[in-house]
C-alpha cells in the first residue's frame, strides 16, 4: 500500500484503529479527589447530581449505590459505593457493609440475567498501595467475566474492546435491576 505523503508519515499500514480518547481523562489523572473538603470526590459528587442517567447511576440504595465504571474492563463493570466520603473498608458501618455486600449480590444476578456473564472479578483495592485509582473513596468493582474475554487484543495490543456505549449499558442494568 502506499504511503499518504511521500516521507511515509500516515502509511496505510492495514489495522483497525480503536480510538479511545476518553481514556486520557483517566491517564492524566483528571477526576482524581485530592482533598475531599475541596469538593473533588466523583464518588461523592456522582449521587449528588441527581442524573442518574447522565452520571451512569445504575441503582440507588439508603447507604450506597452502583455506578458503571468509566473505565471499564469489560462491558458491565460496575462499582458499589458507599455515600460516605471513607476510604477504608474498616471504617464502614454495619449498614453499609451489609447494603454493600447486597448489592454486589444483586449487580451479579442482574448482569447474569442480561449478559449471560459466566464469571466475575470482586473486589476492593484498598487504598494507592492496593492499586486503588481513587483512594480517597471505598468502591468495590464488580467485573463481568466470559470465557475467551481478554483477547489477543488485551495481551498484544493493550486494548480493551466494548461493544456497547456506557450510556446503553447503564440502561441494560437499570431496568433488570431487581433487589
Amino acid at each position: 500500500m502506499e504511503p499518504l505523503h511521500e516521507d511515509g508519515i500516515g502509511a496505510r499500514d492495514g489495522l483497525e484503529r480503536l480510538w479511545t480518547p476518553y481514556r486520557m481523562a483517566y491517564i492524566r489523572g483528571e477526576s482524581k479527589p485530592v482533598d475531599d473538603s475541596a469538593g473533588e470526590c466523583p464518588f461523592c459528587r456522582i449521587p449528588q447530581e441527581g442524573h442518574d442517567e447522565r452520571f451512569l447511576v445504575v441503582r440507588r440504595g439508603g447507604a450506597a449505590y452502583a455506578v458503571l465504571n468509566l473505565y471499564p474492563y469489560t462491558p458491565g463493570h460496575l462499582m458499589i459505593c458507599p455515600y460516605r466520603h471513607i476510604a477504608d473498608y474498616t471504617d464502614t458501618t454495619h449498614d453499609e457493609a451489609a447494603e454493600i455486600a447486597a448489592m454486589t449480590k444483586a449487580a451479579m444476578r442482574t448482569l447474569r440475567s442480561v449478559s449471560r456473564a459466566e464469571g466475575f472479578n470482586l473486589g476492593i483495592n484498598q487504598g494507592s498501595a492496593g492499586g486503588a485509582g481513587i483512594a480517597a473513596h471505598l468502591h468495590q468493582h464488580v467485573v463481568p467475566r466470559w470465557m475467551g474475554d481478554q483477547n489477543f487484543m488485551t495481551v498484544i495490543g493493550h486494548t480493551k474492546t466494548l461493544p456497547e456505549l456506557l450510556q446503553d449499558t447503564r440502561r441494560l442494568l437499570a431496568d433488570a435491576w431487581t433487589d
